[in-house]
């Protein structure tokens, strides 16, 4: 069978899953699929409404004779390691590029990898109908970029392709839209090489999982060698060598969006597997006699953890289905299965698990996903994952990338290096500036927030890891304190509108509110507890109307992000299916004064 097997490369929002689907409208798909206008590739709530590409996902699709199998691929960097094993199944790659933007920085680490794997580049440069772009001046880019991260003279000599995906269309020369995207297809056929097959017994390495509530984890990956039947018995060959014997219980194809049961797999197909016991991401499927293992694949390591805590509040249990420990900790095992850059470890405390990922938005991914499934839970403060190198403390670091106006560009560089963060360069882009810093892991906790607001908005900010670094010493942290609820109860607008000048509230009028809740951010340093369930005295005096006058500030709203950034250690953020609340992990104040007073005659000691 005639074969082509493509991953697509592209920054966050350049376009690529539309591209996707446009190419699976395009060419022929088996089954029934969404009618043109839905985005098929990103079919999940989350990945819709934030327009990035969480898990890879796989799909086939049918031109002119041959198969052709596409991989999606995360483009943000927290989901970096999903990329990484996707490139292993590719033989070439589609470099999608903003007409606009130009290459990126996540682009340049992703293409990257896929120069050192060999695997033949096509560009295309995506969005030419968007005002001011320049798609030759990017295509240049393109070129200078590759030259740069050492590409041969045959991935050098890549085609190019412009066009909008939006507006299902690309072609050679970008001032002539085409009626469709044939000659992307075409483009597909003509360059991308079938793959190689080598002459010898089963191989397969294992580069992705899928999972089923009905048959289990299922291991995904190129065949590299031989062939593989249903029923079949072989060997599974872990990352430390060990050799495990298995059987094939079901074999499976991509074709179109979905999933087709087959007999039997050729080699360079991609294909997922049923049955295989206790397997890991870099573990080899191989013949029983005589078997061997292909190099395996890393997985990135984490650099973040937050404590997860069953939700103790006072509103405990009035939004949500699935509030107990033991729901908490079979969704968290259930997680594990098929995200791979998860970790979960056990506290203590018999309610509470310290859950490791690749940064906050990978694990606020799975805290907003648990919530609209059911689940209430506490979050604690997002802590960074240091680790003792040679008897010295190291910290994760991390290169940041803001894009912004040139006239923020001094409160963006001022925000970083008081962070502990490291100019390296600055590079003028029109009216814009992109400057590119190295900044330890916890700098970027909280950067988002302060950013957009000092920018108005306007700022782009990226960041991806780099290694493990010796430890920059202390950071600033917040500096004003919180106002915390005295009473359970509604708030007040009376009682708002009297403690306005004391700082900015995060709750409506009337918005139910319970003792030791975050309900505001003090103006001074130090917390505050203020009573908002405070009603007005009435007397037998009215003056007409006078009630009426009162004018309430908007609260501050929090995304699930901005909380988790918010938060100081002392506090949690609630998390419901219907809200998101800020609160003291101590509620009465007489407790919060014990552990106070505790953690300072621990310091004092240390």
């Amino acid at each position: 069978m005639q074969l082509r097997n493509i991953a697509i490369i592209a920054h966050v929002d350049h376009g690529k899953t539309t591209l996707v689907d446009k190419m699976l409208h395009a060419g022929k798909l088996f089954g029934e699929h969404e009618a043109p206008g839905e985005l098929i590739m990103d079919n999940n709530d989350l990945e819709r409404e934030r327009g990035i590409t969480i898990l890879a996902k796989n799909a086939a699709f049918w031109y002119k004779g041959l198969k052709i199998n596409v991989i999606d691929t995360p483009g943000h960097s927290d989901f970096g390691g999903e990329v990484e094993r996707v490139l292993n199944m590719a033989d070439g790659v589609l470099l999608l590029v903003d007409a606009f933007e130009g290459p990126m920085p996540q682009t340049r680490f992703v293409l990257q990898k896929a120069i050192e794997l060999g695997l033949k580049p096509i560009v295309v440069i995506n969005k030419v109908d968007k005002e001011n772009c320049k798609p030759d001046e990017v295509q240049d880019a393109v070129f200078d970029l590759m030259f740069n991260l050492g590409a041969t003279e045959d991935q050098l000599d890549f085609p190019t392709l412009f066009g909008s995906a939006k507006q299902g269309w690309m072609n050679n020369d970008w001032k002539t839209p085409t009626e469709n995207i044939t000659p992307l297809l075409d483009a597909i056929v003509e360059h991308i090489p079938p793959p190689k097959t080598v002459e010898g017994t089963l191989q397969m390495l294992v580069t992705s999982l899928d999972y089923s509530n009905y048959i289990g984890r299922i291991a995904i990956g190129r065949l590299h060698r031989g062939s593989l039947k249903a029923n079949q018995q072989v060997v599974l060959i872990k990352r430390d060598g060990n050799i495990v014997r298995q059987t094939v219980r079901g074999l499976y194809l991509f074709e179109g969006l979905t999933k087709t049961k087959v007999e039997e797999v050729q080699a360079g197909d991609i294909c997922a597997v049923q049955g295989i016991e206790g397997f890991d991401i870099g573990d080899t499927i191989a013949f029983p006699d005589n078997p061997e293992a292909l190099p395996t694949i890393a997985i990135d390591e984490p650099t973040m953890s937050m404590l997860f805590t069953i939700n103790d509040s006072p509103f405990f249990g009035q939004e949500g289905k699935f509030v107990t420990s033991r729901h908490i900790r079979e969704r968290l095992d259930k997680e594990l299965e098929k995200n791979l850059a998860l970790r979960v470890q056990e506290t203590d405390a018999t309610d509470a698990w310290r859950v490791y990922g690749r940064g906050v938005l990978h694990l606020s991914i799975l805290i907003e996903t648990m919530r609209r499934e059911g689940y209430e839970m506490q979050i604690g403060q997002p802590q960074v994952i240091l680790k003792r190198i040679d008897g010295k403390l190291h910290e994760p670091v991390e290169e940041l990338t803001i894009d912004v106006p040139e006239t923020n560009s001094g409160t963006a560089i001022d925000m970083v290096t008081r962070r502990k963060g490291v100019m390296n360069s600055m590079e003028p882009k029109g009216d814009r500036v992109v400057l590119r810093f190295e900044i330890p892991s916890r700098g970027i906790i909280g950067l988002r927030g302060n950013l957009l607001t000092a920018t108005a908005g306007e700022a782009i900010m990226t960041h991806r890891f780099i290694e493990f670094q010796p430890h920059k010493g202390e950071l600033p942290k917040r500096q004003n304190g919180s106002l915390i609820a005295l009473e359970t109860g509604k708030a007040i607008p009376y009682s708002i509108f009297n403690l306005q000048d004391r700082g900015h509230f995060f709750v409506d009028s009337n918005e139910e509110i319970y003792e030791g809740q975050l309900i505001g951010e003090n103006n001074r340093p130090g917390d505050l507890t203020v009573n908002l369930t405070k009603t007005k005295k009435l007397t037998n005096v009215r003056a007409s109307g006078s009630d009426e006058k009162i004018k309430l500030i908007p609260p501050l709203k929090f995304t699930l992000e901005e909380a988790l950034e918010y938060i100081m250690e002392d506090e949690y953020v609630e998390v419901t299916p219907k809200s998101i609340r800020l609160r003291k992990v101590y509620l009465k104040e007489h407790e919060r004064k014990k552990a106070f007073k505790a953690n300072v005659e621990v310091m004092e000691v240390a």
